[in-house]
């Protein structure tokens, strides 16, 4: 099997493991609106291009979702968490997934009555 038959292979295994759905498992974005975010058409061109005097730039990679993971997570995610481990953040993810399965309405203001 060549490089890119092993990709497509990953990328069809990964939609699978997502039930279908190819976008982000955390935001939901799909691979569109992720390349939309960075400010990139789908074709890797930037959007924008000419207003802002952009020539020769294009999004040469174009691997924006991380389809060898678990599920498959985006880019912009994947570096909302960078930043966050960076920052030692990490016990404090981990503290907050766990309120958040776990303690869930008390993390909502009140309920007016």
């Amino acid at each position: 099997m060549s490089g890119l038959d092993e990709e497509f292979q990953r990328y069809f295994e990964a939609v699978d493991r997502a039930g279908g759905k190819d976008h982000c498992y955390l935001c939901r974005r799909s691979p569109a609106e992720v390349k939309a975010f960075f400010g990139f058409d789908e074709d890797g061109v930037p959007s924008r291009a000419s207003e802002f005097g952009l020539e020769d730039i294009v999004l040469e990679h174009t691997d924006i979702m991380t389809y060898r993971s678990l599920r498959p997570v985006c880019a912009v995610c994947q570096l909302n968490f960078d930043t966050l481990f960076a920052l030692g953040e990490e016990p404090i993810v981990l503290d907050l997934l766990r309120q958040m399965r776990d303690a869930r309405d008390e993390l909502w203001p009140p309920r007016p009555d």
